[in-house]
């Protein structure tokens, strides 16, 4: 399912072990998914930012050229460890966005909920029967915070 027409190509991309994402492309098509970054058994410790680098470039590659980059900021982690790899992802996108050239727009995650269901406090299941009451074939919780985050930031090109 496509979306309104906007003049940018847009990735849309929840970050973290596993990445929601959805591209935008400026004729309405869309692209998206949830790919996971979890470390492999003999993977060394900078296995998962080299992946997803590649991640990143391959969906450049998919637009031909990305206008903007849309992704969840999350200002508050409850457990440290996901508060450390969400600072990896995180430094990697900013690295990566600032070496091709690309917007880096950072949304808090209530403005996301609030912007799909009408609730800043939404929980997962509300996001994705959001996101699936728009007509999107959601794989998790992921891909719908990007397939909202998408929509979202289709509005504000628009």
């Amino acid at each position: 399912m496509g979306g309104p027409l906007c003049t940018a190509n847009i990735l849309a991309i929840d970050i973290g072990t596993t990445t929601g994402w959805a591209l935008g492309m400026r004729d309405g098509a869309l692209h998206s998914g949830s790919e996971s970054f979890a470390p492999k058994r003999n993977d060394g410790p900078g296995q998962r930012w080299l992946k997803f680098a590649a991640f990143l470039g391959e969906r450049a590659r998919q637009a031909g050229e990305i206008q903007a980059i849309y992704y969840e900021l999350v200002l508050r982690h409850t457990a440290v460890q996901a508060a450390h790899v969400y600072g990896g992802f995180e430094a990697h996108l900013q690295a990566w966005a600032d070496r091709n050239r690309v917007r880096l727009v950072g949304v808090p995650v209530p403005v996301i909920k609030k912007s799909a269901t009408g609730k800043g406090n939404a929980n997962k299941d509300a996001m994705v029967a959001a996101m699936r009451g728009r007509g999107h074939r959601v794989v998790d919780d992921n891909h719908a915070d990007a397939l909202a985050l998408l929509e979202y930031a289709r509005k504000q090109e628009a």
